[in-house]
């Protein structure tokens, strides 16, 4: 797989708890992930997404099964590994007694870079992640997301050809978020291989170029957003809002025992699996309900499909 960046073979991953069954939080996972790709490692808590990140980032040893990262075992050659790759993963902090600056100079420094290329990604970090009022200060004294955007700001300090962001966007107000997604498409277009864990499912959607969805441990769905959307045929995204929240939207929905109800206000999110047809029966008998004052039918969304897939998802530690 000469254009891979990243390689998993049967990858195992057991705890062992006292008085209770073996664990596999990792259960017989293969993947590959093309190179200069954005690759979407999903699923609920527990699915084992982290486990799988730390085995592919030298913190953790898998139990059996293989790894390769741009062709080096993270066992064997664990720090070629690190040479490669840029990490921001949950536990992952900067240097809190360091100020921001520091924290970014000291991070250039141990990659090798020169002190102008420091001093000029510094710049542009600091105003890509609207860090410049704290440059001085101590991360000790930021507030949670502004710690969390200069562990995710030293990705773009260096140019490791890999990535790899669990839950990058934790902290960042809607502007910013738009910004790094931006940049991240831009990293991916220059060749860098991303991968990324997110919980908001619309970043994956608009982010990634392919997705695997984690269910205890294994693989439960695998693709692009449009195989996967494709996996889902017959899943059906209802969109109504009405003059005013009608009583009887329960009972009309219920028949078509909806997958997802969501109602805000006056207007209501509904998911069914049914056939055209059936879809078609909803729609009139939600117009019977009341004044419409919009309505929409479109296929799965990313989240339609999370919730499908991983409904009987039992809860494990990730």
């Amino acid at each position: 797989m000469a254009d891979s960046a990243i390689v998993v073979s049967d990858l195992v991953r057991t705890f062992q708890r006292r008085g209770q069954p073996e664990l596999r939080a990792v259960d017989g996972l293969s993947f590959a992930v093309r190179r200069g790709s954005i690759f979407g490692l999903l699923g609920p808590n527990g699915a084992g997404k982290t486990t799988t990140l730390r085995m592919l980032t030298t913190l953790l040893r898998p139990t059996s099964g293989r790894i390769a990262v741009e062709g080096f075992d993270p066992v064997e050659d664990p720090l070629e590994v690190r040479k490669r790759i840029s990490v921001v993963i949950q536990e992952s902090a900067a240097d809190l007694f360091l100020s921001v600056v520091d924290n970014f100079a000291t991070f250039g420094r141990f990659h090798g870079l020169s002190r102008q290329a420091i001093r000029d990604r510094i710049e542009d970090v600091l105003d890509q992640f609207e860090l410049r009022q704290e440059a001085n200060r101590k991360v000790m004294d930021l507030s949670g997301g502004y710690k969390r955007r200069v562990q995710v700001a030293k990705v773009f300090m260096i140019d490791t050809p890999v990535v790899f962001l669990d839950e990058f966007s934790t902290g960042m107000d809607p502007l910013l978020k738009r910004a790094i997604m931006g940049r991240l498409r831009q990293e991916s277009a220059r060749g860098r291989t991303i991968v990324l864990t997110t919980q908001i499912l619309s970043e994956a959607e608009e982010l990634c170029d392919d997705i695997l969805i984690m269910r205890s441990g294994r693989q439960a769905a695998r693709g692009d957003i449009n195989t996967l959307k494709l996996l889902s045929g017959g899943l059906y995204e209802i969109s109504v809002t009405f003059d005013e929240l009608p009583d009887a939207l329960d009972a009309a929905v219920a028949p078509y025992h909806p997958l997802r109800v969501a109602v805000t206000q006056n207007s209501a999110l509904i998911t069914v699996r049914e056939h055209e047809g059936r879809v078609l029966e909803l729609v009139a008998h939600l117009g019977r309900l009341g004044r419409v004052l919009r309505i929409e039918v479109s296929g799965a969304s990313l989240e339609d499909i999370f919730i499908e897939l991983t409904a009987a998802e039992r809860q494990v530690p990730s």
